[in-house]
């Protein structure tokens, strides 16, 4: 993806390089802090994960932060706390286009999300005339518009997920795959340990199955060396940190310098 011109709605730019399997480098904003995601957004990064699953935010915290990032050339994503239809909606209407949807398990999950962030007949999303994300009634095509204009990545983090790749891959609407490490590792009895062979083979299952079906594949990896493995490897959608762990890393190395 080009860093030139800001994230606009329609078209989707994000969308479009998601689904033409570009290489895009995330990062995980966990503080729900404006100011912090604003910071975030001058780094350059192709994408932005905006977390209300694992950190304290809703949608009233996300709102601010997407203003943050209105002049960003980072295309906001936003992680619901559960692949939930009501949840998606109110973030929808609240002006996300880019969705990561937690734990999903089988094809028939990965239909209800997709379905979810559709206006009918292509899915179930509840019509509002007048909310952020068509500024409020101004955008006259809006709704003729915004269902193909709205990314879906769905997040593989079991083994039931792992078995139904290629399914959960081949559903219409769902651009690509992300393998959520920890909690694959906690499902497979290894917890804490993400390197163990066993969590590799099943997340190299789920790699192939996106391949296979010419949707992009994603992972968390903090860790340059895992990153740059994973990427060798084709994954092309990776998040390589968050701005918890950068800010907590940079302040004990500050204080250690004074020791």
């Amino acid at each position: 993806m080009s860093d030139a011109r800001p994230y606009t709605a329609f078209p989707n730019a994000f969308r479009a390089a998601l689904k033409s399997r570009e290489r895009l480098i995330g990062v995980w904003c966990s503080l729900g802090n404006p100011i912090s995601t604003e910071v975030l957004g001058l780094a350059g990064f192709d994408w932005i994960l905006l977390d209300a699953e694992h950190a304290p935010n809703d949608v009233l915290s996300l709102i601010p932060q997407l203003m943050a990032l209105k002049d960003s050339a980072s295309a906001p994503v936003v992680r619901p706390a559960w692949n939930d239809t009501v949840l998606i909606k109110r973030l929808l209407d609240s002006g996300f286009h880019n969705f990561l949807i937690p734990f999903v398990q089988s094809a028939e999950e990965a239909r209800a999300a997709v379905a979810a962030t559709r206006y009918p007949p292509e899915g179930v999303r509840g019509v509002s005339v007048s909310q952020r994300s068509n500024r409020y009634g101004t955008v006259p095509d809006y709704m003729k518009r915004v269902n193909d204009n709205i990314a879906v990545v769905v997040q593989i983090e079991n083994g039931r997920g792992v078995e139904a790749a290629d399914e959960i891959a081949a559903v219409d609407g769902v651009d690509g795959l992300f393998v959520g490490p920890s909690d694959l590792a906690a499902a497979l009895g290894h917890l804490g340990d993400p390197s163990h062979p066993d969590v590799q083979s099943a997340m190299t299952r789920v790699f192939e199955a996106a391949a296979r079906a010419g949707k992009s594949a994603g992972i968390l990896a903090p860790v340059e060396a895992d990153a740059r493995r994973y990427m060798d490897a084709g994954v092309n959608f990776v998040a390589v940190g968050s701005d918890l762990g950068v800010f907590r890393a940079a302040t004990q190395a500050l204080r250690d310098k004074y020791r």
